[in-house]
């Protein structure tokens, strides 16, 4: 009674998904109580126990609610039913022979026996085999094993020892059978220490077990079990008995036939792991499609066959997408992707995921004129926005395209995805493979090599070119710009190096030198001039450098360090390096919170420039040079600049004209209402700008271009 109660406890204690087979086992429980106060009433009451009696009822009953119990424990794959059942019938057959030889068959052919002993004393072996049976059901299924679950298979196990040498002790040695009482005792005690276990809520659906399913011991056993039935034959009891030879030569021909078809189901689930194995092993488990394995066999197989043509896609601001929407939301945009270029390639053509945000397409037999209106149609399908989750969003496409009969696929592979980066770099849909395109990235790799060094030598400095303030001709700013003095190619142009640092990550190391040199610059001159240095100091950032997620830590760490005031330091970041928002954004919202200032350089040249005026935290507009050139003269260029500082006047930023190279160009801007003005007419980029020098007069009568000795 005390075990029915703790299982009762346990399922109140614990709540398990499944509380149905544990009240199956309190109910079995109980019932074995009222079998054992009535068989005291019958030992103590009345001084003799009757065989059947009303014990024997409550006992018999207790069997189907256990059997019901244990019947709910395991949660079988439909796939592996057949085999879980082929085994749990092996054991009960071949185990089942032993108390059919020994226990069974003596008592039902037992004529002294009443008829109704005869068949108690039968059913309670035969219930013991169904116990049997699922015993070896659950034994043979690894979804099963939980400390809770092994608690009740030894359970059930106690119970079917006990029940077996109850009935050996009383047919064979006619012994008292209280000897047995401390087992069912420790089944009892099993059934409720299994119930108490916190292990009884997991869910067997979910267990895993890191034994293989096919182990040595699930292919033995059902053997071992099928060899019993020659081995009763070989005993002088069975030998001398024609009934149970013919019992047990049956049941041995029914093992046999179990034991093929076992073997027969184990074959068949072995061919169907190694088809998903192969399939794992050559498709990209999340789109679907073929990998790069797969894709280089068949590129390898397409080769051996005559020229082959390659399409490699990689995608524009995918990483973005993870950023702001999270990568669950960035697989779902990614499989619908693939399976708009699924639908979209030529039939015929293999389609694969080579990696992250990488496709590739397999074109054999297209022609040269054909490939580019294959890419041409690949990347108009990439540009309609997916909607998911509430977002449309829209990502764009570089493709690059090749065609050869090399022997060696992965060269092939390799300038597609060469051609990619380089239609990506130029802004372009797509573009073929040419050696150009290797001997520039080889050029990219020597100056890349090239950088290190450089970086570790000393050999970049830094200059300043003064933003004035009309019509007072004062310096209020400075742009910190970049040189790299090279002691064998002279001094590079940043517009060669800096695209370069881009792509080799070199631009980390570089801007955070940049920013730390120009801030204890901009320092200097504030304890040394005092009134006379400028307000801010200027520095350009890049778009590698804004999707870190610790650069405004380290703008703070920097300005900590140098004890520049975060109010003199400016970020200049371009439109294209935070027209996809993400991290850049985030970034720029960040630094705002510091208090340092943010300036969008070359405004009116990139992306929807007007749009990022409502998601960017601006403070400074940096007019393109594009629209100063030719302000002197009326027309569209004077409109748009015009148009640029009422815009920046109803947004309450500061507009600054880059690019001023001559005094009508200064006087025109003035008359517009610009009133920052930046560019060679002012001054040239130098180490150490001239703070003290002014202009007298209005704005256009400052002089030209300083000398070649001051530049």
């Amino acid at each position: 009674m005390a075990a029915a109660v703790a299982i009762l406890v346990g399922v109140r204690l614990y709540r398990p998904q499944r509380p149905g087979m544990w009240y199956w086992f309190a109910a079995g429980q109980i019932l074995s109580v009222l079998g054992d106060i009535t068989y005291d009433y019958y030992l103590y009451g009345l001084g003799r126990v009757p065989y059947p009696s009303t014990a024997d009822a409550f006992y018999l009953a207790a069997y189907p609610f256990r059997i019901m119990g244990l019947l709910l424990l395991p949660r079988l794959r439909r796939r592996d039913r057949a085999g879980h059942l082929i085994d749990a019938a092996i054991a009960v057959i071949g185990l089942g022979m032993v108390p059919w030889t020994f226990i069974l068959h003596p008592s039902a052919a037992d004529p002294s026996t009443a008829a109704l002993a005869r068949v108690i004393s039968t059913v309670y072996p035969v219930a013991d085999l169904l116990l049997l049976g699922i015993l070896a059901w659950l034994f043979t299924n690894p979804r099963s094993r939980t400390p809770s679950n092994r608690l009740l298979n030894a359970a059930a196990a106690t119970l079917l020892a006990a029940d077996t040498s109850y009935s050996v002790l009383t047919s064979y040695f006619h012994a008292d059978p209280f000897v047995l009482d401390g087992v069912y005792v420790a089944s009892t005690l099993l059934w409720a220490a299994a119930a108490l276990h916190p292990s009884m809520t997991a869910d067997p659906a979910v267990m895993r077990d890191l034994r293989p399913e096919h182990s040595a011991a699930r292919l033995c056993a059902p053997a071992a079990c099928s060899l019993l039935g020659p081995a009763l034959l070989l005993t002088p009891y069975a030998g001398a008995n024609t009934v149970d030879r013919t019992a047990i030569a049956c049941g041995s021909i029914v093992l046999i036939l179990l034991t093929i078809a076992r073997m027969a189901l184990i074959l068949t689930s072995l061919k169907s792991k190694s088809r998903d194995l192969e399939r794992l092993a050559l498709h990209d488990e999340m789109t679907g499609l073929p990998n790069r394995r797969r894709f280089e066999q068949a590129l390898r197989a397409a080769l051996a066959d005559g020229p082959a043509r390659v399409a490699f896609l990689g995608l524009n601001g995918f990483k973005n997408v993870n950023d702001e929407l999270g990568r669950p939301i960035g697989d779902r945009v990614l499989c619908s992707l693939a399976q708009r270029l699924a639908r979209a390639v030529p039939q015929g053509a293999l389609l694969a995921r080579i990696g992250g945000d990488e496709f590739a397409v397999l074109l054999p037999g297209e022609s040269r004129g054909h490939l580019g209106t294959v890419a041409t149609h690949l990347a108009a399908q990439l540009r309609e926005p997916v909607h998911l989750g509430g977002h449309d969003v829209l990502v764009g496409v570089g493709i690059g395209l090749a065609e050869g009969d090399s022997d060696q696929p992965m060269e092939l592979l390799r300038r597609a995805e060469a051609a990619m980066y380089a239609a990506k770099h130029a802004g372009q849909t797509y573009r073929r493979w040419e050696p150009a395109i290797d001997e520039q990235s080889a050029g990219h790799a020597q100056l890349g090599a090239e950088m290190r060094n450089g970086l570790d030598a000393g050999q970049f400095r830094l200059v300043y070119q003064p933003i004035v303030a009309v019509p007072e001709q004062r310096v209020v700013a400075v742009e910190a710009l970049v040189r790299w003095d090279h002691p064998q190619r002279g001094m590079v142009s940043p517009a060669r190096f800096v695209p370069v640092a881009e792509q080799n990550g070199l631009i980390i190391e570089l801007g955070t030198w940049i920013l730390r040199t120009a801030c204890r610059q901009m320092a200097k001159w504030r304890a040394e001039l005092g009134g006379r240095a400028p307000d801010k100091v200027s520095v350009n950032v890049s778009a590698r450098q804004l999707d870190r997620p610790g650069f405004a830590a380290t703008v703070a760490d920097t300005l900590a360090e140098t004890g520049l005031p975060p109010h003199c330091l400016a970020v200049e970041v371009t439109e294209t390096a935070v027209f996809e928002g993400g991290q850049a954004v985030a970034t720029l919202h960040e630094l705002r919170g510091l208090g340092v200032q943010v300036a969008l350089d070359d405004f009116g040249t990139g992306h929807s420039s007007l749009g990022l005026l409502q998601t960017v935290p601006v403070d400074i507009l940096k007019v393109d040079k594009s629209f100063v050139d030719n302000i002197t003269e009326a027309g569209r260029h004077s409109v748009i600049a015009e148009t640029l500082i009422r815009i920046s006047a109803a947004f309450g930023i500061v507009a600054v004209a880059e690019g001023v190279e001559t005094a009508e160009q200064a006087v025109a801007l003035h008359q517009l209402g610009y009133r920052l003005l930046q560019g060679y007419h002012f001054g040239r980029p130098v180490t150490e700008p001239d703070f003290d020098r002014g202009h007298t007069g209005d704005a256009g009568a400052g002089r030209r271009a300083p000398s070649a000795s001051a530049a």
